[in-house]
């Protein structure tokens, strides 16, 4: 028979509480005795059940029993709060420092505690560290760790601080590092329409309101519109980043402590602006988390709206433009599909970055001051919409590098719909006739050619003037969609000049000459 193997990677805890796998032969040697096998399965057994003995949490000193499987599982965070080690790590080391400065603890002691979160660190980032559920969240399993490996000194490191404090300034470490993270994703995004509008200069393509043909625009004006949206989005999260950068430490568990500590030491060394003023808030504030996720909205409705534009015009019935097959798929049963699949998915991922955001606001609607162990729940919302809305900005940035305006079929689409009646309304006004009148008679103009089949352009000076004698020979500089845009002239509008006085603002800032 083959060895009884009993692993530590089975049982609820790491194999650092065991030297090594207990293996037990079984009957591999014919002159195995029967009483050393009874010795050796009385102590595979003592072994299994010592195993089985939780860990006493370092909580558990009033505690009597330990906490179920049932709960321990189903309270436990390490499943996803481990992506806070590096923060974790970061507070403990300004922590400690701050300690031994104010004579909390002795300079050895700190740099004994210094040094094994330093080996901790390298062993989570080779992968050699084993996360422990009976440890629960990424804080203990860190503390208690540390003790395993220094001993006594590891002890001290919680001295004036609790996990409730600790987790707000870890997760505001964190999000801190998101924001910065996004921002650069938002900025490629925007280099990338920029790019492309570059290479598209002096395309005109319809503009629409109420998805109805309504005035000519350039597309660069088009393309630039999306740009400043971001910019906004940017804007807005750089502002949350403002607000966020409050340093929570040293708020304890919700009162401060009566320890002589030094918050503004560690707010320092933490990169933070200063300690937040007020020990309950600090715990219990979670306005920066709503107010990230809801400028990661803001930002993923704007990346929807570019993914459904893109889509309608990748559709057959637009074809204003191409996705490579680099940003497309195919479909599994209709051969001559081609879709845009990646636009469809930003539009559709927006949808769980709003969803994130309002699990969030459901959650923190009914708590009472302070800490509240529903505040657990906070994590995995922001996680998913970072990565969601990181990967929407990523793949909207490629996409854009990966399309094609089909600029004759454009061009061919672009006398339907009397583009310019607009402009021709603005004629008249300069003529001296009131908006409101001018507005009524290009209206019976644009009659007349639905009457007729045919554009404004094409009609004579003779019917025009039939409608109104206001008309004169010049009105054909304001007949056509190459016309209208020459007549945009106000500030921030589509004439060839204002869009090109946009442009030289964009590839300035991004430094793209």
């Amino acid at each position: 028979m083959e060895s009884l193997l009993l692993s530590a990677d089975t049982l609820p805890f790491s194999s650092s509480s065991l030297p090594k796998p207990l293996s037990v032969p079984i009957l591999q040697n014919p002159n195995f005795h029967y009483s050393h096998r009874r010795r050796r399965f009385s102590s595979l057994a003592a072994a299994a059940a010592a195993v089985q003995m939780k860990e006493t949490k370092l909580w558990g000193g009033r505690f009597e029993d330990t906490v179920t499987d049932a709960v321990e599982k189903f309270t436990e965070s390490i499943s996803f709060d481990k992506s806070l080690y590096k923060h974790d790590i970061m507070g403990s080391r300004a922590h400690a420092t701050m300690l031994a400065h104010q004579g909390l603890m002795s300079d050895a002691d700190r740099d004994i505690i210094l040094k094994g979160l330093d080996e901790i660190e390298k062993q989570i980032e080779s992968g050699e560290f084993a996360w422990r559920t009976d440890r629960e969240d990424v804080h203990m399993n860190i503390e208690a760790a540390l003790t395993d490996l220094v001993g006594e000194p590891a002890k001290k490191l919680h001295t004036a601080r609790s996990r409730n404090d600790q987790v707000c300034t870890d997760f505001r470490l964190w999000c801190r590092d998101a924001i910065d993270a996004i921002v650069l994703r938002i900025k490629q995004l925007q280099v990338a329409l920029v790019k492309l509008a570059l290479k598209n200069e002096g395309l005109i393509v319809p503009g629409y309101t109420h998805l109805q043909r309504a005035q000519p625009v350039l597309l660069q004006h088009l393309l630039l519109a999306y740009v400043e949206q971001l910019e906004r989005d940017a804007s807005r999260l750089l502002d949350c980043r403002v607000r966020m950068n409050f340093c929570p430490l040293g708020a304890c568990a919700l009162a401060g402590t009566g320890l002589p500590i030094d918050r503004f030491m560690t707010s320092e060394a933490l990169g933070f602006t200063a300690p937040m003023r007020n020990s309950i808030d600090a715990v219990s504030d979670r306005d920066f988390v709503l107010e990230f996720l809801s400028a990661n909205s803001i930002t993923a409705v704007h990346l929807s709206r570019l993914g459904e534009e893109w889509v309608l015009w990748a559709s057959e019935e637009f074809g204003f433009l191409t996705p490579s097959d680099s940003v497309s798929t195919g479909s599994s049963i209709m051969p001559q599909k081609k879709n845009p699949d990646p636009m469809e998915l930003v539009r559709g991922k927006s949808a769980r970055v709003i969803g994130d955001l309002v699990s969030l606001l459901v959650l923190c609607k009914g708590l009472p001051q302070a800490y509240n162990r529903d505040l657990q729940e906070d994590k995995e919302p922001v996680f998913d919409s970072v990565k969601a809305i990181a990967g929407m900005l990523e793949v909207s940035a490629e996409f854009a590098q990966n399309i094609t305006f089909n600029q004759e079929r454009i061009r061919n689409s672009l006398p339907a719909g009397h583009l310019d009646a607009t402009t021709l309304a603005d004629y008249l006004v300069k003529k001296g006739i009131p908006f409101r009148t001018s507005h009524d008679i290009v209206g019976k103009s644009v009659a007349l050619c639905v009457t007729r089949n045919c554009q404004l352009q094409d009609l004579s000076l003779d019917e025009l003037k039939s409608i109104s004698p206001t008309f004169e020979k010049d009105v054909n500089e304001y007949l056509g969609v190459e016309n209208a845009i020459k007549n945009f002239s106000s500030y921030g509008s589509t004439g060839s000049e204002c869009v090109s006085s946009q442009m030289d603002y964009w590839v300035t800032k991004f430094q793209l000459n």
